[in-house]
C-alpha cells in the first residue's frame, strides 16, 4: 500500500471525467488499497477520489463515522431531502472551507474492488461525501457547486492561499 500525493486545484486531471473501471483485477485492488490508505492518513478525511491521486478511473475511498471502504463506478441513484448549506472543504483545495449546497440524503450504487455490487447511503456527512466524491469523478470540484456570491469569495480566498501562490 502507498499513500499517494493529492493533486491540487489547477491540475487538469481534476477537471477530467474519469473512465469506468471495466476489469476488476489486481491493479484495481492495489488502487483500492492506496485510496483507503490515503484517505486514512489524516483524521477528518471523508474521502479521496482516484483522480485526486492522478488516476483517471471512477472510484473513491471513504471514511465516514467508522465506515471505511471503496466504491468503483459509483452512480448516485437517490438525492432527496432539502438542499442545505454545509461547510465543505477539499483536499485538492486545501485550507478553504465554504458553505456548499448539498442534498441532505444520498444513495449510490457501484462495485467493490472485486466487482461485487454495493450500495452506500446516508444523510449528513455520508450524503455530503457521496455527492462530493461523485462530483470529483465527473471533473467537478466543490467550488463549482457554490452559490455565485460564495464562489466569488472562495476564488478570492483561493488566490491568497500559500500553496496557490507557490504554483
Amino acid at each position: 500500500m502507498t499513500i499517494r500525493e493529492i493533486r491540487l486545484f489547477g491540475d487538469p486531471v481534476l477537471k477530467s471525467v474519469c473512465d469506468p473501471v471495466t476489469v476488476f483485477d489486481g491493479k484495481v485492488a492495489l488502487l483500492a488499497q492506496d485510496l483507503i490508505e490515503t484517505t486514512s492518513l489524516i483524521s477528518g478525511r471523508a474521502g479521496v477520489a482516484a483522480n485526486q491521486i492522478g488516476v483517471g478511473l471512477r472510484g473513491f475511498a471513504y471514511s465516514v463515522n467508522g465506515n471505511v471502504g471503496v466504491i468503483f463506478n459509483p452512480k448516485i441513484t437517490v438525492l432527496s431531502g432539502e438542499r442545505v448549506l454545509m461547510q465543505e472543504g477539499c483536499l485538492s483545495v486545501p485550507d478553504l472551507w465554504h458553505e456548499t449546497p448539498r442534498y441532505s440524503y444520498a444513495k449510490a450504487e457501484g462495485f467493490d474492488a472485486s466487482g461485487n455490487p454495493i450500495e452506500l447511503e446516508g444523510s449528513g456527512l455520508m450524503a455530503q461525501m457521496l455527492q462530493h466524491e461523485c462530483d470529483h469523478l465527473d471533473g467537478l470540484l466543490y467550488l463549482d457547486r457554490l452559490e455565485p456570491a460564495e464562489r466569488k469569495i472562495a476564488m478570492s480566498n483561493l488566490r491568497k492561499t500559500e500553496w496557490f501562490l507557490k504554483r
